[in-house]
């Protein structure tokens, strides 16, 4: 059979600036790629993650998407889904879609900010929450002082889909201070805690970005899926707000909004901006979002096997 070429998207996802955000490859017609020629793709690529676009299950969704990063597919994952939903929406004035993964439909809205930019915002996927882990652990895990980590949020684990650990730190001078990971000490403390590390720290009023009334500054690291770290995980930060929460970081208010800068120490600078909705009745709902810059077009020619 002849090769087969398949043609891909580059985006940034979470900045209005070119070549900060988390950068995003989106095939938009994947349709005769199996898994493992994704993987392979996405392998070679070597982003956080790399999506593939198939039609709809249901005519009424806009997409059958598929998360790859470099070593493992995602049943859902933040950057990918807004990143995506920009590339399927294209010219479209389309204030809605929904896209199919993983883990279900997945709803996105797209609305414009008061500075003009357009956002596209994900409803994060019911959150659960696990075990809480020895900070003594966690410190000589991320070489931290012992008094870096707040005592007033305890390491703990939590997920939408994909969990992490979430790691409270007292100042942005720690979070900056991590260098390497010694998953080895994390493991023999806690054998079943995720190895993708969520840390931050709450950041002053007068840092925070305009129209968000509250701010954290923070990291994330993920080795073993193949990220030495994230520049921008949509997926934690809706976890996030709900573990601020939990914890009284956050006061559980409709209408709260709050910013997590992510990506800055590596040079990819990427704003998360969180939205709450409560009825004071049951859990938050909680919308992440941010803005899309499209970088460059590709194109991938594959054999068929």
């Amino acid at each position: 059979m002849p090769p087969r070429s398949y043609g891909f998207v580059k985006v940034d996802v979470f900045t209005t600036v070119p070549f900060e955000g988390n950068p995003l490859a989106v095939f938009t017609d994947a349709t005769g790629l199996d898994a493992a020629s994704m993987q392979r793709i996405a392998c070679e690529l070597n982003l956080s993650e790399t999506t593939f676009v198939f039609p709809p299950a249901d005519p009424k969704n806009a997409a059958s998407v598929r998360i790859f990063t470099p070593r493992s597919e995602l049943p859902f994952a933040g950057h990918p889904t807004l990143g995506t939903a920009f590339v399927v929406r294209g010219d479209a004035e389309t204030d809605h879609l929904v896209l199919e993964e993983g883990i279900g439909p997945v709803p996105v809205r797209v609305a414009r900010a008061d500075d003009g930019a357009v956002q596209f915002w994900l409803t994060t996927p019911p959150i659960a929450f696990g075990e809480k882990i020895d900070p003594a652990a966690v410190i000589r895990a991320l070489g931290l002082r012992p008094n870096d980590i707040r005592p007033d949020t305890p390491p703990e684990v939590a997920g939408a889909g994909p969990t992490f650990l979430f790691v409270g730190l007292r100042n942005r001078e720690a979070v900056d201070r991590i260098e390497l990971l010694d998953y080895r000490a994390l493991r023999a403390a806690a054998p079943n805690a995720p190895t993708e590390v969520f840390v931050f720290a709450t950041l002053e009023e007068s840092d925070n970005e305009p129209g968000d009334t509250y701010a954290v500054y923070s990291r994330m690291f993920a080795p073993e899926a193949g990220i030495a770290e994230d520049p921008a995980t949509g997926s934690a930060t809706g976890p996030l707000a709900a573990y601020m929460i939990r914890h009284g970081l956050l006061p559980l208010m409709n209408g709260l909004r709050m910013v997590s800068e992510q990506g800055t120490k590596m040079g990819r600078r990427s704003l998360l901006h969180v939205l709450v909705h409560t009825d004071g009745t049951g859990a938050p709902r909680i919308e992440v979002g941010g803005s899309v810059v499209p970088i460059a077009r590709g194109e991938m020619t594959l054999p068929q096997t």
